[in-house]
């Protein structure tokens, strides 16, 4: 399988990205770009985006990037910055990039931008390679 025939392999079993309105724009080995509508129901009591669906959109491009070569990993450590409020009806883009690869680790930065290329959220992830295929889990 291609690096995006593996990310699509585990968005059709993942059900909460599938919620969240989750879209592969661009995936390359150990690299993805996804998308992501803001909806009513991921709004707050402050009338922003609730912070766990901004982590949940880059803890989703963590995974359909550090999986998509079909070696399995799993979330180590997660960091978030919020930079911008995200309000209804924004549009948002998490870019995925490796920045340090082990034979057991790997982290990623995500940048997560709203519909105007402004920075909303920054993601550091670290994964760990549990030895495992993607299609074999």
């Amino acid at each position: 399988m291609t690096p995006h025939e593996l990310a699509q392999y585990m968005l059709n079993q993942d059900h909460f990205s599938q919620w969240m309105g989750i879209k592969l724009i661009e995936v390359r080995e150990k690299y993805c770009l996804i998308e992501m509508p803001v909806k009513q129901e991921m709004i707050n009591g402050l009338r922003t985006v609730h912070g766990g669906v901004t982590f949940s959109l880059a803890d989703s491009a963590l995974a359909f990037s550090s999986n998509n070569t079909n070696e399995a990993s799993v979330a180590l450590h997660c960091s978030l910055n919020f930079t911008k409020a995200v309000k209804l009806g924004d549009t948002l883009t998490a870019e995925s990039i490796l920045i340090s690869d082990t034979r057991k680790t790997g982290v990623y930065d995500i940048s997560i931008t709203n519909q105007h290329k402004v920075l909303v959220a920054t993601f550091r992830g670290t994964v760990y390679k549990i030895e495992k295929k993607v299609t074999d889990l």
